[in-house]
């Protein structure tokens, strides 16, 4: 077995691993490149490998960093199985067909306006024919990935769907199994099950590390300072504006303001969800409440959960911009999570230079995204082509993060390498430098052999 690293290395964005055994190519994700325009262009339009050497994709779940490029590898042939999860299916279906739809659209506004840019990196057919060959699987089934190759999947508690994986190869009587983390959920929060780790014996574990450097506020007190941030805000008479991905960290955040808003912690102010891919992403969560853990108060009452007075959901465009010109204190959620596109853009472009407003992050932010700069609390930001002073509180909450931390990552190794004896390498992926080299500090004082590869090395793993 070779893995080479051909996304997500040294950095956050663009998970992409080739796995090649038996004269197969799997790959493991496929996602987007996010980040700096020119290179994340770049990088974005270059293929992990030749499309006729493809026998098929296993991907760990939906949000783009993971399965943006699907789309891409279609329109240039790419026509075999894509495995994931049943509701990971569900949600690539939204998701890649919103993300044709913004880069068509996008194309089309900017050469209206006389405009030299590239076309789309693929459109709303790709995005469809993408869907048509997505397989679904349950969680912890064994299926076939191509001839002598099957996989596995855990719940990773990331997100709806999310999996980790589980790849077996048989070579004769030999077999090398891999371990895939995909991005690891944490224990404790709501509605997704806690994460899993496989129980299989695992000759290599490749396991995320964006938070390798840090551990998390408790989600108790990331709901405590939720409260705080809304109540300060609303005494003020102004917005909490709240980038956010639409599937997971939205239905958190609609969970916990539910929560908050019957304790009457918060003030009965309106919470608008402004954006359509939320608005649909929800309606998947509603669609699969199977997955839901049942064991918190307000999710017993799944009718509800995302139903309740104070809560709307905008559509149009219109309705987006007619909240400008309302006056009060609100909530408004709005994507996209690293504030490099979405609805969240106009709402700053008129609301970051008031003092009396909040913007709220509760994600990772990459580097050279305009989340980014926000958490750095640049005197001014750049947004939608104008330059905006930058005067609104910033207040960030990163126990909202969907990502395990440094304790969490280290826990989950640890579960799996107690059924692994045979455990040789931990590769770390989908981690800036500095978070990776404190957690391979880390493990390797627990006696880890641990690699952090950069982009395109390659790792060979052979079979017991």
């Amino acid at each position: 077995m070779e893995i080479e690293f051909a996304g997500a290395a040294r950095e956050v964005t663009g998970s992409c691993h080739i796995v090649r055994v038996n004269d197969k190519t799997v790959l493991l994700d496929c996602g987007l490149f996010q980040g700096h325009r020119s290179d994340a262009e770049a990088r974005n339009r270059s293929l992990p490998c030749p499309i006729e050497q493809i026998d098929a994709v296993v991907l760990s779940h939906a949000h783009l960093d993971h399965s943006g490029r699907l789309p891409f590898l279609v329109g240039h042939g790419f026509a075999r199985a894509i495995h994931a999860i049943k509701a990971t299916t569900d949600l690539c279906a939204i998701m890649l067909a919103d993300s044709a739809h913004i880069q068509e659209s996008d194309f089309a506004f900017l050469s209206r306006h006389g405009r030299d840019v590239s076309p789309p990196l693929y459109g709303m057919r790709d995005a469809a024919r993408t869907e048509e060959l997505m397989v679904p699987h349950a969680y912890d089934e064994w299926f076939d990935v191509c001839d002598g190759v099957r996989a596995r999947y855990v719940d990773a508690g990331h997100i709806l769907g999310s999996a980790s994986v589980v790849l077996e190869a048989t070579t004769g009587p030999r077999i090398s199994r891999l371990v895939f983390s995909g991005d690891i959920g944490r224990a404790g929060l709501p509605i997704i099950r806690d994460p899993a780790p496989p129980t299989d014996p695992a000759d290599i574990v490749i396991m995320e590390s964006t938070y390798g450097n840090r551990d998390h506020e408790s989600v108790a007190s990331s709901r405590e300072h939720l409260g705080r941030v809304v109540r300060e805000t609303a005494a003020r008479g102004g917005r909490v504006l709240i980038p956010a991905f639409a599937v997971g960290r939205t239905q958190e955040l609609v969970y916990d303001l539910q929560v908050l808003t019957r304790e009457k912690a918060i003030p009965p102010i309106p919470i608008i969800i402004d954006s359509p891919l939320a608005t649909a992403a929800t309606m998947v969560f509603e669609q699969n409440t199977n997955l839901f853990d049942r064991s918190e108060g307000p999710v017993r009452d799944i009718e509800k959960l995302f139903r309740f007075e104070q809560l709307t959901y905008t559509s149009s465009t219109a309705e987006s911009k007619a909240l400008n010109t309302r006056v009060g204190p609100m909530i408004i959620i709005a994507g996209a999570g690293m504030v490099e596109g979405g609805r969240i853009l106009h709402h700053l472009l008129n609301g970051a230079s008031n003092s009396r407003n909040t913007i709220l992050i509760v994600g990772y932010q990459a580097e050279n995204t305009l989340g980014r700069r926000i958490v750095e609390r640049r005197p001014v930001i750049r947004v939608l082509g104008n330059d905006v002073e930058l005067r609104a509180t910033v207040e960030i909450i990163n126990g909202y993060s969907a990502h395990a931390d440094r304790t969490e990552l280290a826990g989950w190794l640890n579960a799996v390498r107690r059924t692994s004896p045979g455990l040789r390498t931990v590769c770390l992926v989908h981690g800036e430098e500095e978070a990776q080299e404190a957690l391979s500090g880390a493990l390797s004082a627990q006696g880890y052999s641990v690699k952090c590869p950069a982009r395109h090395d390659t790792l060979s793993v052979q079979p017991r």
